[in-house]
């Protein structure tokens, strides 16, 4: 069975087929660097981190580009709020989605490139266009006729006409509608304001438009066509229809074989804005107080659909606490008693540290049954939801062995057989980027000794006695963070192991 996947290009499923055997070359527009990463980029980079690892555990050569939007309106806005520089802004944010995307444990494309530092194979592009009589001068600008190019509106599904007028990207509306041929023209080179960051050209001193940045960008990195052309929904139109008029008007070449978008996330149902006050941040969130772990926000992302809407309420993200909590103890099962159960072997689970795992060498160890699940899946158009549904089945029952260990003393599986599926739980884990929480709770690091949890139990079970049972209640939930299990027998009697 191959992969297929849904083509916004064509508005259906294919098959996926790339340009080169067994290579694949993907293209995902980055962010614009001007603030922190909020929701909508976190659903966006764990989705695209998540198929890039998968199509290369299912043996593909993926050479994957990610750009930067340095040099934009909003950079330039918020250095003047800050009075700053844009090169300040841009690094500071730029260093800011690293740090937020280190912790959803999304891995580092295989070449980041920058609008700022692609202004030569801009200008080039650009002339290109002028050359074959798609794009014209005017006071310093230049504009892309659209009129020209005439599958214009064939990504989107727009008839040119029912289009809103002007839909240019991020530029000085007023000006351009004083200059422009066609309301529906667009910039590719911006003139020079006072104060504001420029480059020498043919035309005058200025900037790029942002649509023709990342044209350039994906030809200089990758070439004329590429495999996958990824970003979100709200990209579509205009900025990667215009991706489209521009690189195929100057190549004659399909600019991706496949386009994929991933869908919005709303809040409460309503879209997040900052103007609604619903916007959150990536790291607002992981650094609240009581707010989820980082791999339960990578799982609550890969237990939607990637095109759907994805809707975070207070409820969605508890639920998604308590799902990985399910999990990460599955992820964990080998660690807490594979020694107990003579597993003294290789445990054949790879680098936790963002790594890949083989599937060639894991392949003879691992339950088939649940790979082929797995696998089945992943191949439909990377439904996660059906991925993630192996996994807890998987983690479902290590952790009712898990729980006949602690109480019964065993378990009622064979040890070889419980190490497969712990070994299968953890390579397909890794290939949807989660990875457990382990702890160590030595004394001598700082963690609480086995005189402490004793009293801590006796201090439970007096406010229990006195029907204090929020009380109670919170000593569990301190333990239980410290990584303590407490269980309640018949008699008032409390056993607990780490």
């Amino acid at each position: 069975m191959s992969v297929a996947l849904y083509n916004t290009l064509s508005r259906q499923k294919e098959a996926f087929k790339t340009l080169t055997p067994n290579q694949v070359k993907m293209y995902c527009c980055g962010v614009t660097v001007y603030d922190y990463c909020h929701l909508g980029h976190a659903r966006s980079y764990i989705v695209w981190d998540t198929i890039r690892r998968y199509l290369s555990w299912r043996g593909y050569d993926v050479r994957y580009v990610q750009n930067f939007t340095d040099i934009d309106d909003k950079i330039l806005n918020r250095a003047r709020k800050e009075k700053s520089s844009m090169g300040a802004i841009a690094q500071q944010y730029t260093a800011a989605y690293f740090e937020d995307m280190a912790r959803l444990n999304v891995l580092e494309a295989d070449e980041y490139t920058y609008a700022t530092h692609t202004i030569d194979g801009i200008k080039r592009l650009i002339h290109e266009l002028e050359q074959k009589g798609y794009a014209y001068a005017a006071k310093g600008d230049v504009y892309y006729s659209v009129r020209k190019f005439e599958g214009y509106g064939k990504l989107s599904g727009r008839k040119l006409d029912d289009m809103r007028a002007g839909a240019s990207g991020r530029v000085d509306a007023a000006k351009e509608e004083q200059i422009k041929r066609d309301p529906f023209d667009f910039a590719l080179w911006k003139s020079a304001k006072p104060d504001e960051p420029s480059w020498e050209s043919p035309w005058g001193a200025g900037r790029p438009g942002w649509h023709i940045e990342c044209s350039a960008m994906v030809r200089d990195r990758l070439g004329e066509t590429i495999d996958i052309h990824m970003g979100g929904a709200d990209l579509q139109f205009p900025h990667h229809e215009n991706e489209i008029a521009q690189s195929e008007a100057a190549t004659g070449q399909p600019l991706a074989t496949y386009w994929m978008h991933n869908g919005m996330v709303n809040v409460d149902g309503e879209k997040m804005s900052k103007s609604l006050g619903n916007f959150t941040t990536i790291r607002g969130l992981l650094d609240a107080a009581d707010g989820p772990s980082p791999m339960a926000i990578r799982m609550f992302v890969l237990q939607s659909q990637y095109r759907m809407p994805l809707d975070f309420t207070p409820e969605t993200i508890e639920a998604a606490k308590n799902g990985w909590a399910t999990l990460n103890e599955g992820l964990c099962f080998g660690y807490s008693y594979g020694e107990a159960l003579g597993w003294n072997e290789d445990l054949h689970i790879g680098d936790w540290n963002s790594k890949i795992p083989n599937w060639s060498e894991a392949e003879s160890r691992l339950d088939k049954a649940a790979v082929q699940k797995f696998r089945a899946s992943m191949d439909d158009d990377f439904n996660t939801p059906g991925a993630i549904a192996v996994l807890f089945g998987l983690a479902k029952e290590l952790q009712r062995q898990g729980n006949l260990i602690v109480h019964e003393g065993k378990p009622d599986a064979e040890p070889a057989a419980l190490q497969q599926q712990w070994q299968t739980l953890a390579n397909l884990a890794q290939v949807l980027g989660l990875e457990p929480q382990t702890k160590v709770f030595a004394e001598t690091e700082g963690g609480l000794s086995d005189s402490d949890v004793d009293d801590l139990v006796a201090q439970r079970t007096a406010a229990k006695q006195d029907k204090n049972y929020a009380e109670a209640d919170r000593i569990r939930d301190q333990l239980s963070e410290a990584g303590i299990t407490l269980i309640d027998k018949p008699g008032g009697v409390v056993v607990w192991h780490r």
